[in-house]
């Protein structure tokens, strides 16, 4: 059974020296506004440089990401439409990025996605500020569905890091709802991410705190992440 959001703080508090230190510890999403702000080229960059870190020491990607900002043209995703076969190769034997061709033709696949969305809604800032945060998985599915190498993990910690209100599926949050009967595993259906999501709901209704800092907090409330 799901406890109350307030027992899970209350442990969270705990464990991190108090509430204040809690607070201290969590995120604070971007507004709308600041959002629909964000260029496209900032998604892409974004969307790429998860992509890379996925299965990989996140620190050397982040050291690398000025060579991977010039080696694709700041991520403009007009420019990223017109990458041909040879430039694709030339990439392939960049010793300045990390040579993962599978990883590197992504770029244009996503590119198009956040054109195709720009299009319709006017930027791609602008479809992420108006999507809900009561179905956030709703968009991680879409970008799975219509992006390359978004699932899993990788468009959450995109969004997050762009300043979308989201919870991640991280393996303590996991552990918890597998604890708690919301899931047997991490989720991957449609019907384990609802699921997952009316959890999560229900745990704002509670506490009007943003899905960022729900999701932190369930973390810190177990696990190996004492103070």
């Amino acid at each position: 059974m799901v406890e109350d959001f307030s027992s899970i703080w209350q442990r969270a508090a705990e464990r991190k020296g108090g509430d204040a230190a809690l607070q201290h510890l969590l995120s604070t999403p971007l507004s709308s506004e600041h959002l629909v702000g964000i260029s496209d080229d900032r998604w892409l960059s974004a969307f790429t440089k998860t992509i890379f870190q996925s299965g990989f020491v996140w620190r050397v990607v982040e050291d690398k990401w000025p060579d991977f900002e010039r080696a694709f043209f700041d991520f403009d995703p007009e420019k990223m439409l017109m990458l041909d076969d040879s430039h694709i190769e030339r990439l392939c034997n960049d010793a300045s990025i990390i040579r993962n061709r599978q990883k590197i033709i992504t770029v244009p696949h996503n590119a198009q996605m956040i054109l195709d969305l720009a299009k319709e809604h006017g930027s791609f800032g602008k479809f992420v500020a108006q999507w809900p945060s009561d179905d956030i998985v709703g968009l991680w599915l879409l970008l799975k569905k219509q992006g390359a190498r978004l699932g899993g993990n990788s468009a959450s910690y995109a969004l997050r890091r762009m300043g979308k209100d989201t919870f991640i599926l991280s393996n303590d949050v996991v552990a918890y709802l597998v604890n708690r009967g919301v899931v047997n595993k991490a989720p991957t259906s449609i019907k384990g991410l609802k699921a997952v999501q009316e959890v999560f709901n229900g745990w704002q209704l509670q506490s009007s705190l943003p899905l960022a800092a729900i999701s932190q907090t369930v973390a810190y409330s177990i696990g190996e992440n004492y103070l």
